[in-house]
């Protein structure tokens, strides 16, 4: 019986990877978190009786408290409530489901208390893989993708040598603009931008999709989980989803892992790795599917992927204020205050305000992130 801890098991990752568990007997839910849903959480808590759950405040965490004091269940609140959980002595692996650089104190604890990591929360590697990646070695513990491009290229990588890359070429659907002109991007409405062609996400991550940011932080991350600098990170418009991503080696081979849009497979994936297990669902036809094709990503029209790339090879801050940046206009979009296209004059206004730090310690990057909020606050 493998124990797991979840943080943010209320969003689309922590829902999916308790679909995950219910498929297997074997799969034991020792801690869950949510941010707010608590309706949520205490349905979780009644289905997979956790030994502890934590919330983002202590007054929902007091509301909760009461709802399940008949269970055996002890309430945590705000960071230290996440830390509690992702250092749980019962689990074996912690599964980074929460959006936002708040994953990244949680998740250094867990590596530090020898928690492999099933990584959902890209945010951790992009603004603080410098820190990350010696630390999982140095603890012994494994990174484990769970994002659907990062984890077709590692299981395309089992067992190569990652010294053979060449390059590694991260798909993309476009999302529901592709092909649209910055003109006809002008008016896009919250409920358009929404409509994603392949995949059901939270509304986040739906964004910034639909802006192609969300490649661009998938670029920023997959330097650091496979070692290849950005100049070797390729990516590649696929508008059906079926590539998730593929590996060009040195000698000109290239393998792709290929597979209908579900995010059960990754999280699957991770939580078993090396196994692999049945998991119920579509297969790919490929008789009915015919063909499969390839564009190249549009830059000029979806801004905010060039400025993924010019923070990343910036590096030291500059990929947190991208990132923060972007999490605060991508809120503004989805309340109403910001066009569609504000979200990358946004991002890019305050990556030129701001004075790169390097090699930034966590605390460092959290002042970043602080700092970020503040510029956007200040101008819009």
């Amino acid at each position: 019986m493998k124990k797991i801890a979840i943080l943010g098991s209320t969003g689309s990752i922590g829902t999916q990877t308790l679909d995950v568990v219910r498929a297997n007997g074997d799969l034991e839910v020792v801690g869950i978190s949510a941010g707010s849903n608590i309706t949520l959480l205490e349905q979780q808590i009644r289905e997979f009786h956790p030994k502890f759950a934590a919330v983002g405040d202590e007054a929902k965490a007091a509301e909760l408290r009461d709802r399940v004091k008949d269970l055996p269940v002890k309430i945590g609140s705000g960071m230290d409530g996440m830390i509690e959980l992702a250092t749980m002595l019962e689990s074996e692996i912690l599964v980074t489901a929460i959006v936002g650089m708040i994953g990244i104190r949680p998740t250094v604890a867990a590596m530090k208390a020898g928690k492999d990591i099933a990584l959902a929360n890209k945010e951790t590697l992009v603004t603080a893989g410098h820190i990350i990646m010696p630390l999982a070695e140095e603890c012994g513990v494994q990174i484990l993708p769970v994002d659907s491009e990062h984890s077709a290229i590692f299981q395309c990588l089992h067992g190569e040598n990652r010294k053979e890359i060449e390059k590694l070429l991260i798909t993309a659907s476009g999302g529901p603009f592709r092909g649209k002109t910055r003109a006809e991007l002008e008016n896009v409405t919250v409920e358009q931008a929404l409509r994603h062609p392949n995949w059901s996400m939270g509304h986040k991550i739906t964004i910034d999709s639909a802006t192609l940011v969300n490649k661009g932080l998938e670029v920023m991350e997959a330097k650091w989980l496979f070692g290849v600098d950005l100049d070797h990170i390729q990516v590649v418009v696929q508008p059906k989803s079926i590539i998730h991503s593929m590996v060009e080696f040195k000698d000109g081979a290239v393998m792709a892992q290929l597979g209908t849009p579900d995010m059960k497979l990754p999280i699957q994936y991770a939580l078993y790795y090396p196994e692999r297990r049945f998991l119920a669902g579509d297969r790919l036809d490929f008789a009915k599917l015919a063909q499969i094709t390839f564009e190249a990503p549009d830059f000029e029209n979806f801004h905010g992927l060039s400025l993924a790339y010019k923070a990343g090879r910036r590096g030291g801050t500059l990929p947190t204020v991208f990132n923060a940046a972007n999490e605060r206009a991508v809120q503004k979009f989805l309340d109403r205050e910001i066009g569609y296209l504000t979200i990358t004059d946004m991002i890019e206004a305050a990556m030129e305000h701001h004075t790169v730090k390097e090699n930034p310690t966590v605390e460092e990057i959290l002042a970043a992130e602080q700092e970020t909020y503040d510029f956007i606050e200040s101008r819009w």
